[in-house]
């Protein structure tokens, strides 16, 4: 059961490694973009390539789900970002129960938005986790986890991208291991745990208050969606790519304090201040900064993240 790319790997390493797999369960299609084109999904796209049978059910935890998993009658589930909570019925069906591929260091990071929250909340490292599902959000219990070191350039989208192959690898495993019995399942210590919100448009609006680093953190964890936002010209200006930068100015926080074609676009933060190399501003495509300058003015003074300031 998964969705996204996240799952990709870790379907395609199910395959490789020679497990039966009596279906995929993912996501309905979704019509996408400004075309609303329907267009499937990255697992589903895999599990049709290798001739599975892929299932798709509005809520799977309804009746119609549950029966359908019940005459497939696996042995074990495996889920990895595959956006529906499970019913109790549906975990009592495989005897060996559910195992998830969770991408955060658990108990840190329950929800839907792990990667992206580690990244917005400036985390040093993060990592995957096996763990039994139960009816609780990621609150089951642990099997093994695998570290990984954030680097300063990573965004949602490149960490994403090595999770995804790291939870693949921990998966098979983990499920070498668990299926002989070489695993004893650890409880999670509640003391420690996080749980964020899933992701919303708001999530991606820039408080110009934050130090540089914050808000750096805050572009970072929110591409490629719903990305880094603030007001200016009767508009939004996205941000795709930024780099905090040392500023001892009495600028106000949102205060345009560079630009030029030369050096770029900087604005002032609650302490430092943010040059920004990547943009989309209202009515363009998203190009570098020094680019956009090169055509259009943004006066040193304007004031982002206010309608009118």
């Amino acid at each position: 059961m998964g969705t996204p790319e996240f799952a990709v790997p870790s379907l395609q390493a199910l395959i490789n490694a020679g497990y039966e797999i009596a279906g995929v369960f993912t996501q309905p299609d979704r019509p996408v973009g400004r075309g609303h084109k329907v267009v499937f999904g990255p697992v589903k796209q895999l599990a049709l390539d290798n001739g599975i049978e892929v299932y798709q059910f509005e809520r799977v935890r309804k009746q119609a789900g549950l029966d359908c998993i019940r005459a497939l009658a696996p042995d074990l589930i495996v889920t990895a970002a595959f956006g529906q909570i499970l019913s109790q019925k549906i975990l009592d069906v495989p005897r060996f129960g559910t195992v998830n591929v969770h991408a955060s260091l658990l108990p840190a990071h329950r929800g839907s938005a792990p990667i992206n929250w580690c990244l917005i909340n400036g985390d040093k490292k993060t990592g995957v986790t096996t763990m039994l599902t139960d009816v609780g959000i990621d609150t089951g219990d642990m099997l093994l986890a695998r570290e990984l070191a954030i680097a300063p350039e990573d965004d949602a989208e490149t960490l994403t991208s090595k999770l995804s192959v790291i939870g693949a690898e921990l998966l098979i495993e983990t499920l070498d291991k668990y299926l002989k019995g070489e695993i004893t399942p650890v409880k999670q210590d509640e003391s420690r745990m996080t749980h964020e919100p899933m992701l919303q448009k708001e999530t991606g609006r820039i408080d110009w208050s934050r130090s540089a680093k914050e808000v750096n953190d805050l572009i970072r964890g929110v591409k490629p969606w719903p990305v880094a936002y603030t007001e200016f010209g009767g508009g939004v200006l996205k941000i795709y790519e930024a780099k905090p930068t040392a500023d001892a100015s009495d600028a106000r926080p949102g205060e345009v304090i560079v630009s030029s074609v030369k050096s770029g676009l900087k604005v002032k933060c609650g302490s430092g201040a943010l040059e920004i190399i990547s943009m989309q501003a209202p009515g363009a495509k998203r190009m570098e900064a020094k680019a956009y300058l090169m055509g259009k003015k943004i006066d040193v003074g304007t004031v982002l993240g206010a309608e009118e300031r």
